[in-house]
This record gives structure tokens, C-alpha cells and sequence, in this order.
């Protein structure tokens, strides 16, 4: 079976790609560089040089709170119009099963803790993030009617905060853990004494190691089949203040963490049932948090040659 990824070159793309070769498939990828899926035209051009039987779109625009907040129109419109067309066209092309990535950010702010997938409609998205959100959320409801009306073999499926090696350390545009990772290392190697990092410190996320997203993605396609969209998570819930003094003692930084409580938090709390994916794909994370991050910090420091200090 060919298997097409959307954002192969992207974090998730490269490990998803790696899960999939592993188990045989035949694998083709592109990336925005490659053919800009905002336009129907790359599109068709795109399944027509494929020919593929399935597609994994990963392909979105992401950030941060801070890129989110800056750019909510770009956020909200090229992750809606690259679902919107790419799910149409692999419709009309005849694609056999399509497994459209989502997001937890579609969940509402407000939502009971761990999220079940039945409570993604039971609010509004937290502000910050909402455009992307809601953005994504608009496919679920894109893959379930074209499922009604049109027999087509969509499924969604919701990762968590996903972090590991190949990650984006942008300061402007990752994710807590990379920016964690490399504000403790660099402070470390500048011998500052302190860290500042955005909001309370109180919010907290579940955190799902990339190859265990990579492991229950490639599960999904092959054994999942339902309306309804599926959770990945490790149902663990970690606040962002135990999560910075985790990195700092990893990484050996000794001085204050400083939380700039002008800055927003996001999402109050943030952690996923995963009843669903162990009943139906039987699926289950294996790296703990501890684990996952020493991979992360190893990886990041033999990209920059950042290593640790040696006591004398």
C-alpha cells in the first residue's frame, strides 16, 4: 500500500515516516517547498504523480502561544483551506482511507479533565489558540459528513502535546518543551542565573513522546475505522512549573525560574483520555516523561555541540 504523508519534512512527518517504512509500507512525502496544498491545482498534480491509497495530512501551520496570538488569520486559514481541499480532491481522486491529524488545542478551554472525545463540542477553544483550533476542528466535521454522504474512509485523530528529537527550538515559534530545553541550556552555557518563561506556571499539558504519536498514527490507519475521533495522549497530567525544574535538573541548570505572569498561560489544564485508542487500536505510550526528555536534551545538544559543564 502507498502511503502519502503531507509534511514529511515537518517533526512529526519525519518519525511518522520512519514508523511507517519500518512496517513496509511504501511511503512518498511532500513539503510546502514541494507543492503548496492551499491550491487545488498542486493538489491534483500531487495524487496524480503519487497515485497514492492512503493519506496522512500532518501538513499545518503551528507555533507557540506567542506566533498564534500574532497571526491568527494565517493560522486559521492556511490549516482550513489545506484540509478542505486536500479532503475534497482525495474524495473525488478515490483515495481508500484518509487519516487527518487534528489537534488538543480544538478542545474546549474549559474542558472536564482528561478530555474525552466526546467533549470536543462542549465549548469554546482558549482564546489564544482558538483560530487553530477551530481551524482543525472544521476537518472533523469535513471527514464525518463526507463519511455520511459519500461512504469516504476518513478518520481523525487527536495527538497531545507532542515533543522529542527533531523538534523546531525557534524561540518565536516552538512549543514549551524545545523553548524549555533550550533557554535552560543556553543560561546554562552563558552562566545566567535565571530563566524567564511566560504565564503562572500553574497550566498544565500532557505530553506525548513523538515516536509513541508516530507508533499509535501508523495504528490507526491500519485498525481504526470510526466517525468519531480518537485521542493519543499519556492521560498524565504535568504543570508547566514541575515540567521547567524536570528540564533545568536535566540539563544541570541550577539558577531561579521566573515566570513573567503578564504573559498568557493558555489552556488552563490539558490532559487526554485515552480510553478509545487502547480499546480500539490497542494502543498505549511506552517513554515515560523522564526518558523522553533525556532523548530530547541529547539530541538538541549534539545539533548545537551545547554539552554539560563538568563540575571542577
Amino acid at each position: 500500500m502507498r502511503v502519502y504523508v503531507t509534511g514529511g519534512s515537518g517533526f512529526l512527518g519525519q518519525h511518522l515516516i520512519k514508523e511507517l517504512t519500518r512496517r513496509a509500507y511504501d511511503v512518498v512525502a511532500t513539503t510546502s517547498k514541494d507543492y503548496d496544498l492551499r491550491e487545488t491545482a498542486r493538489i491534483k498534480a500531487t495524487l496524480d504523480k503519487f497515485n497514492p491509497d492512503t493519506i496522512i495530512h500532518l501538513a499545518a501551520r503551528v507555533g507557540g502561544i506567542g506566533a498564534n496570538m500574532q497571526y491568527p488569520a494565517t493560522f486559521f486559514y492556511d490549516n482550513a483551506v489545506m484540509g478542505l481541499h486536500l479532503i475534497e480532491q482525495s474524495r473525488i481522486y478515490g483515495i481508500k482511507k484518509f487519516v487527518q491529524i487534528g489537534t488538543v488545542c480544538s478542545y474546549p478551554k474549559f474542558a472536564s479533565v482528561p478530555f474525552k472525545e466526546e467533549d470536543i463540542w462542549n465549548g469554546y477553544p482558549e482564546e489564544t489558540n482558538a483560530p487553530y483550533g477551530l481551524a482543525k476542528k472544521m476537518l472533523l466535521v469535513q471527514i464525518q459528513a463526507y463519511r455520511k454522504q459519500y461512504g469516504f474512509k476518513g478518520i481523525y485523530v487527536i495527538p497531545t502535546n507532542l515533543y522529542g528529537p527533531l523538534d523546531h527550538f525557534d524561540l518565536a515559534y516552538s512549543h514549551v518543551i524545545p523553548a524549555l530545553i533550550r533557554k535552560c541550556v543556553e543560561a546554562l552555557e552563558k552562566n545566567d542565573d535565571k530563566i524567564v518563561l511566560w504565564g503562572t506556571g500553574k497550566a498544565t499539558r500532557d505530553f506525548l513522546f513523538v515516536e509513541d504519536a508516530a507508533r499509535g498514527i501508523a495504528d490507526a490507519m491500519e485498525l481504526y475505522d470510526d466517525a468519531e475521533p480518537i485521542n493519543l495522549g499519556t492521560g498524565h497530567e504535568v504543570s508547566i512549573l514541575d515540567l521547567a525544574n524536570l528540564i533545568a535538573k536535566t540539563v544541570g541548570f541550577h539558577g531561579d525560574i521566573v515566570f513573567d505572569k503578564s504573559k498568557p498561560d493558555g489552556q488552563p489544564r490539558r490532559c487526554i483520555d485515552t480510553t478509545r485508542a487502547i480499546k480500539k487500536i490497542h494502543w498505549e505510550p511506552k517513554i515515560p516523561l523522564e526518558e523522553g526528555l533525556k532523548k530530547t536534551i541529547d539530541w538538541y545538544r549534539k545539533q548545537t555541540n551545547v554539552h554539560p559543564r563538568k563540575n571542577i
